[in-house]
């Protein structure tokens, strides 16, 4: 009786410790199931909060359609201070985006500066000539002409920049592309653009001297820690700009670059603008001689700044459907001014000031001429304007509490008159590019949220 009693409580006691552990291991799997069931719903929040920054950025890439369909007419660049658009942290639902731009007239800071950004302000890939491209900084010859190397569709015998030489002689040897730069990026085939050169200390492609790009060698990438930003020839060079040799109406522009276009259909509108004996005046000033450019024009003519700046939109020295690759020297930053022929480094700085000193009167480009001079802007007249049809917008978004960041460039195009969307890129990867104020902003946001 004792041994079976003994028996019924060792059997007892073995289901206990059964279910015991069968308990312990519904619990883990409560646990575990719990865990994942938490992760699962962050992860789904996180996912929440990127599409709803990625659809701030398709947000504020309208409203940047927005403002070049309503401030951009005619080649004229938009100035939130005088069309009064926003730039910077502009609320969609729960997100909020900003554009990511550039200041002409300034060095960089540590903070970014938020606008559009004017892409005849920048040199055309397509378009430079090798001198141009070796004013560029940390520029070297060889790398300037493998840039032209690469452009170029067929050899020029005897030519040290003959694409066949320039990229037959590698080893191994290979091909140049023979035609033209369809993006910036894609400099990164041509032959000696390493990511050092291409970058510089401007890793993010934010234009802002951000604290790892002025820290040495502590945090990528190597830089020289002397406080201000280097940044790499992405700066200063487009593909995009190109300025139609169409009028605002829809008409062709008058041609004033032989004297027989002149006479047939300058003379006539001049005639209209001014009167019959300034139109007179005007012709016999410009003489006999072929123009190469409309400054060209306006350093002969005669004509006062007033009465250019009307009319000069209405002129072109072209043939084609568009003159590729012009300068706007109202847009442009000291260091691609001094790549322009005849202005140089010292007439650039001297350009800069003149535009911050005063703004009002940069209604073209005749302001230059007493700058610079009568012969300098002659030179600089086959690479300048005072227009500008392409933009690039780099629109940054964040999602609910600072989180879900991305970032999108997209390039628009008004030569047609609509905007319209002829490139576009993601640069969420290159990182954090707002800056330390806009993350200071964030995270006192949030952490005012949490406590509330």
């Amino acid at each position: 009786m004792k041994r079976r009693s003994a028996t019924l409580a060792a059997t007892r006691g073995s289901v206990l410790i059964i279910v015991l552990w069968i308990c312990l291991g519904l619990v883990a799997l409560t646990l575990y199931f719990a865990n994942s069931m938490s992760s699962e719903l962050r992860a789904a929040d996180n996912r929440a909060v990127e599409v709803a920054a990625r659809q701030a950025v398709a947000g504020g890439e309208r409203y940047a359609a927005y403002i070049l369909t309503n401030f951009a007419a005619n080649g004229v660049v938009p100035d939130p201070t005088i069309n009064s658009y926003q730039t910077e942290n502009l609320p969609v639902g729960d997100a909020s985006f900003w554009f990511i731009g550039r200041d002409p007239n300034a060095t960089a800071t540590a903070e970014p500066v938020f606008g559009l950004v004017d892409e005849a302000s920048k040199i055309n890939l397509n378009t430079a000539n090798l001198a141009m491209l070796e004013n560029l900084p940390n520029m070297t010859p060889d790398l300037a002409a493998a840039i032209i190397a690469w452009r170029t569709p067929t050899a020029q015998s005897g030519s040290s920049n003959d694409a066949s030489n320039t990229y037959a002689a590698l080893t191994p040897p290979r091909l140049n592309k023979g035609a033209r730069f369809e993006t910036v990026d894609e400099l990164r085939l041509v032959y000696g653009a390493t990511l050092d050169l291409l970058l510089g200390e401007d890793t993010n492609r934010n234009g802002a001297l951000d604290t790892n790009e002025d820290d040495s060698d502590q945090s990528p990438p190597h830089d020289n820690q002397d406080g201000q930003l280097q940044p790499g020839f992405f700066e200063y060079v487009t593909v995009y700009s190109a300025q139609p040799n169409t009028r605002a109406t829809g008409g062709r522009r008058i041609d004033i670059s032989t004297p027989q276009s002149r006479t047939q259909n300058l003379e006539p509108y001049l005639r209209r603008q001014l009167n019959a004996a300034r139109a007179t005046d005007i012709i016999r000033r410009l003489g006999n001689n072929n123009l190469r450019s409309v400054a060209e024009f306006y350093a002969l003519s005669g004509l006062s700044a007033d009465e250019f700046a009307p009319m000069h939109t209405n002129l072109t020295v072209t043939q084609g459907a568009a003159t590729n690759g012009l300068i706007n020297v109202n847009t442009a930053c000291a260091t691609v001014l001094a790549c322009i022929p005849g202005i140089g480094a010292a007439n650039a700085t001297q350009i800069v000031a003149y535009r911050v000193a005063n703004p009002t009167l940069l209604t073209s480009f005749a302001w230059l001429l007493p700058i610079i001079g009568r012969a300098a802007f002659m030179q600089a007249g086959p690479y300048i304007t005072d227009q500008s049809y392409q933009f690039s917008v780099d629109v940054a978004a964040v999602g609910k509490n600072g989180r879900g960041y991305c970032r999108e460039k997209v390039v628009f195009d008004l030569s047609k008159g609509t905007p319209r969307m002829i490139y576009r890129q993601d640069l969420s990867a290159y990182g954090w590019a707002l800056g330390a104020t806009a993350r200071q902003t964030l995270k006192a946001a949030q952490n005012q949220n949490s406590s509330s």
